[in-house]
């Protein structure tokens, strides 16, 4: 059983270090800058790929640090993000980590993960996380493929609508929670 708990973090407000300037930090990166643009991010790496440069080129509030990993960069993080070819830094990023209390991925080792980088669909305001407790990424990506051809482009019009109803509503929560479900509920009609 999947007995993660989801959450939709405002990045933007946090500060989330990726160690690993390769193709798994790459991936990382692109991953977290595609649904959440405005993420505060520093890369630190003894290398960054030309790839990586190429985005901080483009991207204010991504920082490039080109050293190797030390516990000191640790300090003022919200999220750490191990993705080195180096096992033994992993784990000690890990370590490191869950000793000040980070929140901590490490790629391709769920075992030392608090959180994983599920499949995200985004349609305007509407966004779907998906998550296979790490079993399965490419399950995932087949899921998150399907959604987004299933779910029309113009949801985010529809989300918009029922905002400014919500708004219109007076009345206790119970009230509201009703007048929503019945203006919603022929959204289940097949």
């Amino acid at each position: 059983m999947n007995e993660l708990y989801p959450v939709f973090l405002k990045v933007a407000h946090l500060d989330t270090l990726i160690v690993g300037g390769g193709n798994v930090g790459l991936e990382k990166l692109s991953f977290l800058l595609k649904s959440s643009p405005k993420a505060k991010v520093t890369v630190l790496a003894k290398e960054i790929s030309d790839e990586i440069k190429a985005i901080a080129a483009k991207t204010d509030n991504l920082q490039l640090i080109e050293a190797a990993y030390s516990k000191a960069y640790l300090e003022n993080r919200h999220i750490v993000i191990g993705a080195t070819d180096d096992k033994e830094v992993n784990k000690q990023i890990q370590q490191d980590a869950k000793a000040k209390h980070l929140l901590v991925n490490i790629a391709d080792t769920p075992e030392l993960c608090d959180f994983y980088l599920g499949g995200i669909v985004t349609k305007g305001n509407v966004k779907i996380a998906i998550s296979t407790n790490g079993k399965s990424p490419t399950t995932a990506k087949r899921l998150r493929q399907f959604l987004e051809e299933v779910i029309p482009d113009d949801i985010n019009e529809m989300v918009e609508n029922i905002h400014q109803y919500r708004d219109t509503l007076k009345g206790d929560f119970e009230y509201k929670v009703e007048a929503l479900n019945k203006l919603t509920k022929e959204l289940l009609v097949k």
